[in-house]
C-alpha cells in the first residue's frame, strides 16, 4: 500500500510507462519495423502500378502518402492496449493514483512515436519515389505533422472499445478507417491545394483544431471506453 504523500506524479508516471513501452518494443524489434516496411511497399506497389510516368505519379503522390501513412498505423493499432488487457495491467492502470486519460494520452503518444513519426522522417524518401514536386514537401510534411497524431488519437477510442474482443484487428479498421475520412481529406487536400496554387491554411487549420479537440476529449474518451470493455 502506497503511503500517504508519496503517491507518484503525473511525469513521474508518464516516464515510467514510457520506459516499460520502450522497453518492451526494443523486444519486439521486428514488430516495430512491420508499419515503415508497409508503407514502402504500398508506394512501390503504387509506383509500379502507375508504370514510368512521372507525371501521373506526381498527381497523385500526396494521396498515396496519406493512405500509406493511414494503413500502415493499422497495424499496430488494435495491439495498443491489448497486450495490457491480457497480462492484467490494464485493471491496474484504473487502480493507479493518476487519472486513467493521462495513461491512455501516454500510451498514444508513445504509438505515435514509435510508429508514424518514423513514417514522417522516412516520407521525404517515399515522396521522390513518386516524384512529389518539391514544392509541395513542406505541405505534406506540415500535414503529416498535424494529422497523425489525429490519427492516433482517434484510434485509440476505437482500439480500447474492442479491447475485450479476441481477434478485433478486421474490427478495429472497420469502425477506424471512417472516422479517418475527414484527417486524410484534409490532409491530402492541402497538399492539393499546393499543387493548384491555392491557400492550404483552411485544410491546416482544420487539422490543427480537430487535433487539439482530440487531445482534450479523446483521452477521456478512450479512459470511459476501457472501463466500459473491462466491466
Amino acid at each position: 500500500m502506497i503511503a500517504p504523500g508519496t503517491e507518484p506524479g503525473l511525469w513521474q508516471t508518464a516516464r515510467a510507462l514510457v520506459a516499460r513501452d520502450m522497453r518492451l518494443l526494443w523486444r519486439r524489434r521486428g514488430d516495430a519495423l512491420q508499419p515503415v516496411l508497409f508503407a514502402l511497399l504500398v508506394v512501390v506497389l503504387f509506383a509500379l502500378a502507375l508504370g514510368r510516368d512521372p507525371e501521373a505519379m506526381a498527381r497523385v503522390a500526396a494521396a498515396v502518402m496519406w493512405l500509406a501513412v493511414l494503413l500502415a498505423g493499422q497495424l499496430a493499432m488494435d495491439s495498443l492496449f491489448r497486450s495490457d488487457a491480457e497480462d492484467g495491467s490494464l485493471e491496474q492502470w484504473l487502480l493507479a493514483p493518476v487519472p486513467l486519460a493521462w495513461l491512455v494520452l501516454v500510451r498514444v503518444l508513445v504509438h505515435w512515436l514509435t510508429t508514424a513519426l518514423p513514417l514522417i522522417v522516412m516520407s521525404p524518401l517515399l515522396a521522390e519515389m513518386l516524384h512529389l514536386p518539391h514544392d509541395q514537401l513542406p505541405m505534406l510534411l506540415a500535414s503529416l505533422l498535424l494529422g497523425t497524431p489525429l490519427l492516433s488519437l482517434i484510434g485509440g477510442v476505437v482500439a480500447a472499445l474492442t479491447v475485450s474482443i479476441r481477434r478485433s484487428g478486421i474490427l478495429v479498421a472497420l469502425l477506424a478507417l471512417p472516422l479517418y475520412v475527414p484527417v486524410l481529406v484534409f490532409g491530402a487536400g492541402s497538399v492539393a491545394a499546393v499543387a493548384r496554387g491555392q491557400d492550404p491554411i483552411g485544410a491546416l487549420l482544420m487539422l490543427g483544431a480537430g487535433l487539439v479537440v482530440a487531445l482534450v476529449l479523446a483521452p477521456l474518451a478512450t479512459a470511459a471506453a476501457i472501463r466500459i470493455s473491462l466491466s
